[in-house]
């Protein structure tokens, strides 16, 4: 059985070894990021299903929300500059929680799945 979305396994695959490095190499929980995201793409990759759409939404917003947290604790060391706001992860968790918001959205219709 082969992945119908070459690309999204490939990229799954990396972000798991990706994960695994930084929990192994530098004991860093930031690791479980690239690694719950890797998870569900490769998931999502085996089919364009319905569960497998909602699962990677909600991985996604697990992932959102431990990168708020994640941010919310590195306020008091951020600086009011466009490359502070833009690389700390309080900003990209809160475009991860509304992706996977967008995500589960489209597990329920057809435009995304492509199902008419």
């Amino acid at each position: 059985m082969r992945p119908k979305s070459r690309v999204t396994f490939l990229l799954g695959i990396f972000l798991v070894l990706m994960g695994l490095w930084v929990l192994i190499a530098y004991k860093s929980f930031g690791g479980i990021v690239p690694l719950l995201i890797g998870g569900s793409l490769v998931y999502l990759s085996w089919g364009r299903s319905r569960t497998a759409t909602v699962v990677f939404g909600h991985t996604i917003i697990v992932v959102g929300c431990f990168l708020v947290t994640w941010g919310i604790y590195l306020l008091p060391y951020s600086k009011p500059t466009l490359a502070h706001v833009l690389g700390r992860p309080l900003f990209w968790g809160l475009v991860s929680i509304f992706g996977g918001i967008c995500a589960n959205y489209h597990g329920f219709c057809a435009c995304v799945r492509k199902k008419p």
